[in-house]
This record gives C-alpha cells, structure tokens and sequence, in this order.
C-alpha cells in the first residue's frame, strides 16, 4: 500500500516504538494521527512532527472512537499501528508463597490484550466504510506483540500471556478481516531501547544488550518503524507475527 494521501493512526504515538513509526509515515506522505494517553507528552510531539494528536485510552470505546472519528474526517483511514501497551511484575506466587496479584495481572492484560481488540474492531469498522484501492486494498493494522509471547520470563505472567493472546489474535483477525481486504499482522520485538528501558540503571541495560546474540544490542525504535512500514508497503504480508529480536531467545530470568 501506498500512504501518500492517507490517514494512519499510531496508538502510543507519543513516544517510543509509536513515535518513530509515525515520524515514517509522515515521511511517506501520510496524515498521522498520535492517539496517547492524556497525560502523555502527545500534544507537543504532535506539534513538533506535524501530526495530529488524540487522548486515548486504548481499553476504552468512546476515547479511541474519538481517535478514528479524527482520523476519518482528516481523510481515509488506511493504517493502523498499535503500539501502546504496557508490563508489570505478577508471579503465579510472590516470594512469600502467597498468590500472585490477579489486580495486577488482570489490569495488564486490559490493557495489551484487550485494548489491542478494541483497536483492531473499531479500526477495522472504518476501513470496511473506505473505498477499494486500485491494488484490492483498503487497509492494514500492525499489532505489537513481544517475544515475551513465546518465552515469557519469571515474574511476567500477565505480559507473556496478554502478548501471546495478540499473537494468537493476528491470523484470526486476518482472516475475519480477508473479505474486507483489510490485512493485519504483528511485530513481536525483543529487548527495545524505549522509554521503558530508560528507567533501568546503564549496567543492566547493557547486560541486556549483550544477550542478543547478533547485533549484540538493544533493538532501536527506528528498526521497528521501518518493519511497520514494510508491512503496511507490502500487500502479501498478512496473518504473519514477524519476531524482531537479533536471534535472542528468553531465559528463564
């Protein structure tokens, strides 16, 4: 698919994985639309990159219909690139023995697994109203899973499950969505420098960097951005969770 005249919206688009996939965009002649929380630095990134900027919280319908409502009217909505989500720690016990947080677990998964079915749904409901383009296309959604969703790691019990429910989502959703000519795939990224990562002390982000095997680094948000494009650019991808992880394959801790 082309974007060049095209609406896309980016959920986490504020920072991260989700700004660098928007700045793309916009660089490919698209109309971006950030949806972010409120609280998040949305409306001055929106500004500085010449996107527009939505509060959203992907668990909830009005707010992120808010978002697709925007970028209908801006033009037609050709892409979505879901990148918002978030982790914690929940173990099946803590270390006391007692059960682990169902709060905890339960809010992760709302957010990464649940939110990524209301993007996907009333996302999809604005394609379906577009017209074809002349290549059979209408539209395509990006999904983030992890590689958590393969290898999930002590104390991510919510996070490993919530991303191996998107990845299960992604061929289902494909082949909903195939008589809509609409394609959906998936990222599954390994160790990302984003803001998440920001928070942890140098030697361990380093650590971290030194366990993937090839690049012996940690995976740059811009690396993700021209994946997205590569899938939204390419008609043939679809139903498909491409790991982008330099060959890493999780341990245990």
């Amino acid at each position: 698919m082309d974007v060049q005249g095209a609406v896309a919206i980016v959920t986490g688009g504020a920072s991260g994985l989700g700004l660098a996939t928007a700045q793309r965009l916009i660089a490919a002649g698209a109309t971006v639309v950030l949806a972010d929380l409120a609280n998040s630095p949305g409306v001055a990134v929106a500004a500085e990159i010449g996107a527009h900027f939505v509060a959203a919280d992907v668990t909830d319908t009005d707010s992120f219909q808010a978002a697709v409502d925007k970028a209908a009217s801006l033009g037609p909505l050709r892409v979505v690139v879901h990148c918002a989500g978030r982790g914690g720690p929940v173990r099946v016990l803590d270390r006391d023995g007692a059960p682990g947080s169902l709060e905890t677990y339960e809010a992760i998964v709302k957010v990464n697994l649940t939110g990524s079915f209301n993007v996907l749904r009333l996302a999809a409901a604005a394609m379906a109203k577009t017209e074809t383009l002349p290549d059979g296309e209408r539209g395509v959604v990006v999904m983030t899973a992890s590689v958590a969703g393969y290898e999930g790691q002590i104390g991510q019990m919510g996070y490993a499950a919530s991303k191996a429910g998107v990845i299960g989502m992604t061929i289902c959703a494909a082949r909903d969505l195939a008589s809509k000519h609409i394609r959906v795939c998936t990222i599954a990224p390994g160790i990302m420098d984003t803001p998440m990562l920001a928070r942890l002390r140098d030697d361990v982000k380093a650590s971290l960097a030194a366990s993937v095997p090839n690049p012996p680094r940690l995976g740059l948000p811009e690396e993700y951005a021209k994946l997205a494009m590569q899938i939204v650019e390419n008609g043939y991808l679809n139903g498909e969770t491409i790991r982008m992880d330099g060959a890493i394959r999780m341990a245990p801790r």
